[in-house]
């Protein structure tokens, strides 16, 4: 194993940033509807874990190989809440959990609590303190989470589970982006060991579990090697890493807000859900909270 080069260094410029952040919701959109749709048909959790850690895991395979599975000088416990926080554990829970709930709802439910948890993370254990224009975001973050999902628990197929997993899997999220940032290490590196160490997890479930792989229509896994394999296990990682790079935890984890914005308006046009006053509400709102909570209001004059 050989010692990790740790980057400090400072982004030169707030705008890739942002367009990390906006890439990164893009696709995680995407996710929750592929996800979704992937519940009708044989494909498990641990097919969709195979395939969304084993082709990061590959393709960064250079980088991994490079640095150790256990590099010198980032600690254990750091790498072990990455892992846990945005790998194979976060992805078990919130695919879980997805499957048995629709697209808005499990947008509003995870994507919505993820920069919140990340905020109250921060302010409670690393002592940071948002100015007046990001709080006016995260509060304008809430009540638009609020809006859609009081429209949500007026579903009665909403699945208490729901109500558990999602919260649970941003809390997940939201430790993982701390744990990075002061990782030390690149955006690229810590997807790497992220993904190396979760497919070998989803390995071991597989041969304990089995897997449905091979019974797998060859369109369904075409859909899921792009959405989970390449958008959301490689480039969406990546990107969010050079998001929290950039701006920092707090800021990067408040774009995720505009997850379930995307997940509503996908799930309606894409899966047949309803979209309708209270999702048109939250969404304008929602989105005021972003721009404020990533500090494009608060810029240098």
């Amino acid at each position: 194993m050989s010692t990790i080069a740790f980057s400090n260094d400072k982004s030169p410029s707030q705008s890739l940033g942002y367009a990390a952040g906006a890439i990164t919701v893009l696709i995680w959109a995407t996710w929750f509807l592929a996800t979704r749709h992937s519940a009708a048909n044989s494909l498990g959790p641990i097919d969709i874990g195979l395939i969304r850690f084993g082709i990061p895991a590959l393709v960064l395979s250079p980088v991994w190989l490079r640095i150790g599975l256990l590099p010198k000088g980032l600690p254990l416990h750091v790498l072990a809440i990455m892992v846990a926080g945005c790998g194979a554990v976060f992805f078990l829970v919130t695919t879980l959990a997805i499957h048995s709930t629709p697209a808005a709802s499990s947008g509003i439910l995870l994507g919505g609590s993820m920069p919140l948890a990340t905020a109250l993370i921060g302010v409670l254990l690393f002592r940071e303190r948002p100015d007046v224009t990001r709080i006016a975001g995260l509060l304008a973050i809430v009540g638009g989470v609020l809006i859609l999902l009081a429209r949500s628990l007026g579903d009665a197929s909403l699945p208490w589970t729901s109500l558990v997993l999602l919260p649970a899997g941003a809390v997940l999220w939201a430790s993982y982006t701390h744990a990075f940032r002061r990782s030390g290490l690149t955006a690229i590196q810590a997807s790497a060991l992220i993904a190396a160490w979760s497919f070998l997890i989803m390995a071991v479930l597989a041969l304990v579990f089995g897997i449905s792989l091979p019974q797998a229509p060859l369109p369904e896994i075409g859909l899921q090697v792009l959405s989970q394999g390449i958008l959301s296990g490689l480039v969406a990682m990546v990107a969010y890493g050079t998001a929290v790079r950039t701006l920092g935890g707090t800021q990067a984890a408040a774009f995720t807000a505009l997850t379930p914005v995307l997940a509503t308006l996908g799930g309606g046009f894409v899966l047949g859900e309803t979209i309708g006053t209270a999702e048109i509400s939250a969404a304008v709102i929602t989105g005021i909270g972003v721009a404020l909570s990533t500090g494009i209001a608060a810029r240098r004059r």
